[in-house]
């Protein structure tokens, strides 16, 4: 973990990439046909159990005083759990590239909501791209899913709950932020949290009888809570020395990912290819 990026730059970077996997590994997923509520379970665990065993290893303890249990709650609810199952719900009706690029509304609503918070605003090159990010967006609503395959507009509109829970979290996370914080523990104690909701959730709805399903789909399940847990050090740092609206061009990033991703990976095709 020491040899990680300082730089906002490069945590930017490194932590869009990493998130831009989740959406063609979840879309893999929905078709071998594991429920949304267990493959978001999946991450959570696999996150607090990879980065817990990390600190125990090194006999780093976790924090659970007032302040951090709270932070781990609302963090859990607003920034993983929630989101999580609502992006693998929507990723097979809009396909993975059209969902990643809802996340780029996610910079737009973090900014206003800063503003609202009297948080930091962005510089003009920031705004910039936002702008960018926006731009994408935009060609959700006029898509409106895969070429030959429009979603419902109900698919649409759960998708845009999306960026406005993340913005939420993103803006919360800085508030709230407690004093010394590690970015390792405040991974494994708000994905703990996420974990014990999502697997009783898995276990009220009857999906945790899909879990013989991941066996099938080891090599992807694999890399999906790796790739998480490498992430999630690197969001915390990007977010105590960016701020919420820098944190939030993740979503720029990873769609441009995930947009790669479903058309070269999954066959996904949209309507700007279409034209091309």
């Amino acid at each position: 973990m020491s040899a990680a990026p300082r730089s906002p730059a490069a945590l930017l970077l490194a932590v869009g990439v990493l998130l831009g996997l989740n959406f063609p590994l979840a879309k893999l997923a929905a078709r071998a046909g594991v429920p949304a509520l267990l493959w978001a379970a999946l991450i959570s665990v696999g996150v607090s159990s990879l980065l817990g065993a990390w600190l125990l290893a090194r006999r780093r303890p976790l924090t659970c005083d007032a302040q951090h249990l709270r932070y781990f709650v609302v963090t859990a609810l607003l920034s993983y759990a929630v989101p999580n199952v609502l992006v693998l719900s929507v990723i097979p009706q809009l396909g993975s590239g059209l969902t990643a690029m809802l996340f780029t509304l996610s910079p737009l609503c973090t900014a206003l909501l800063s503003r609202l918070a009297r948080l930091r605003m962005p510089p003009p090159l920031e705004w910039a791209g936002i702008a960018v990010g926006f731009a994408g967006a935009l060609l959700v609503a006029l898509a409106r899913g895969e070429l030959g395959r429009p979603a419902a507009w109900i698919w649409v509109a759960l998708g845009l709950a999306i960026p406005l829970l993340l913005a939420a979290g993103n803006v919360y996370r800085t508030l709230d932020w407690p004093p010394r914080a590690d970015p390792i523990g405040l991974s494994v104690g708000s994905h703990g949290v996420a974990a014990l909701l999502l697997l009783a959730a898995c276990a009220a709805t009857g999906a945790i009888a899909s879990l013989p399903l991941l066996a099938t789909m080891a090599a992807a399940a694999t890399t999906q809570v790796l790739a998480a847990a490498l992430m999630f050090p690197l969001f915390f740092r990007l977010q105590a020395v960016g701020g919420p609206v820098l944190l939030s061009q993740i979503g720029t990033v990873a769609a441009g990912v995930g947009v790669l991703a479903g058309a070269a990976r999954r066959g996904e095709r949209y309507a700007a290819q279409a034209r091309a």
